[in-house]
């Protein structure tokens, strides 16, 4: 496999930027269709964690059945020409249901949305790895997560007039430029012809199912039973270290206001720029772990992203001043985005990297499995703390799991750059 051109893993790079368009406009509107039907917050909570329940269980199932999986298009094109068109037109009629004030119908349209985006994304992300050679995988996922930052900071930065003019036209725009980025994907990167079969070939689907279930069944034994822990211990501190990311991502608008004393919407900018020096970084970083190797770069990125959550914590119990103590905060979460940069980037490449090509999807599949159980496992946890302790709790308690992953990380020997 030859070394990829940039221009082709840009082109890529819109499959992450279609998926990362549609995210933050459902996560920062969909609540608050949710309280015109009265909802309680805990329902509603409930239902915002609907994607991750969706992608624990289809992810590494998808992941398989692509790598299993052989048609005229290949093996990852037909999950994104299913699931991104259907994702799309269930994303767009969101804001209808709303109008229509049917709750029923509303729960329809998410749920299906949902396991759309959950059918397309582990091919979608496999086909970097597919298209890529081992060590030239960080700097390739160091471009798709610059391209995936791009598309949440649109969404962001677009969505907020539009919608002001019409809560309808951020889903309705976020639909159509998803659906146009997965088309780019499609047409421009070409699967490997091993993965294609003459249209006379017949392929039966049961066989593709049982085989992906066996194989599904192989990967989790490789993780819990194999003497060699590499791969466990990889994935234990993804996923650590996304639990003690998805506390701070969930709570610190809250933390802001009610601990530190400054607006929400401070506090979301604040976060923002943590986004923007992570997109920035994003292909840095993935050149660094090439050079440095992947290990090393994830473990000062670590080591950076707790020392921003200690000094936070130390301007806030020692900066009385507002004003200083919010220019503090920027350019704390500024540094953090570099470190989460160093760590996020490394991760997926290190983990493919511990299998054969064949199974690159499979292992794809793992790595959304336990990133997105901290989805699930963060925010109960973390507001329990909150609940009991204080808001004090929530800079220790993402503290203390960075900590953790650095430590389980030490542990892994394998899916360095080869």
């Amino acid at each position: 496999m030859e070394k990829p051109k940039f221009s082709k893993l840009f082109l890529l790079g819109f499959g992450f930027f279609g998926i990362s368009i549609v995210w933050p406009l459902y996560n920062a509107y969909v609540p608050i269709f949710l309280k015109d039907f009265s909802l309680s917050s805990t329902s509603i909570g409930f239902v915002m964690t609907i994607d991750n329940i969706f992608a624990i269980f289809m992810l590494p199932l998808i992941g398989v059945l692509s790598d299993q999986t052989r048609t005229r298009f290949g093996r990852r094109m037909p999950y994104i020409l299913i699931g991104a068109p259907l994702a799309g037109l269930f994303f767009a009629l969101i804001p209808i249901t709303r109008e229509m004030h049917l709750l029923w119908f509303m729960m329809l349209n998410i749920i299906f949305m949902n396991f759309f985006m959950a059918f397309f994304r582990s091919p979608v992300i496999a086909l970097m790895p597919d298209i890529t050679p081992s060590k030239y995988r960080s700097q390739a996922n160091g471009i798709i997560n610059f391209m995936g930052g791009l598309g949440a900071l649109i969404a962001y930065f677009v969505g907020k007039p539009l919608y002001d003019k019409n809560y309808a036209l951020p889903f309705w725009l976020g639909a159509l430029v998803m659906v146009l980025a997965l088309i780019l994907v499609v047409i421009f990167i070409k699967e490997d012809e091993k993965y294609r079969i003459k249209s006379s070939e017949k392929v039966k689907l049961d066989n593709v199912f049982k085989k992906s279930f066996s194989e599904l069944m192989t990967n989790l034994k490789e993780v819990f039973a194999s003497k060699e822990k590499s791969l466990l211990m990889m994935l234990l501190s993804i996923l650590f270290w996304f639990i003690g990311y998805n506390a701070l991502e969930t709570f610190f608008t809250s933390y802001a206001k009610f601990r530190v004393g400054i607006s929400e919407s401070t506090g979301a900018l604040i976060l923002g720029f943590f986004s923007l020096t992570f997109m920035l970084f994003s292909i840095p970083a993935g050149f660094i772990g090439y050079k440095i190797g992947r290990k090393k770069a994830m473990t000062i990125g670590l080591i950076t992203v707790v020392s921003i959550t200690l000094l936070t914590m130390f301007a806030v119990w020692t900066i009385n001043e507002a004003k200083t103590l919010t220019y503090v905060m920027f350019v704390l979460f500024a540094l953090g985005g570099i470190g989460w940069g160093m760590v996020n980037v490394n991760s997926l490449p290190t983990v493919v990297d511990m299998t054969v090509q064949e199974k690159v999807g499979g292992y794809t599949g793992l790595y959304y499995f336990f990133s997105m159980s901290a989805n699930i496992i963060a925010p109960p946890l973390a507001g329990l703390f909150i609940d009991k302790v204080g808001y004090d709790s929530l800079i220790i308690f993402s503290a203390i799991f960075f900590l953790i992953a650095i430590v389980t990380l030490q542990y892994v020997k394998k899916g360095d750059v080869k």
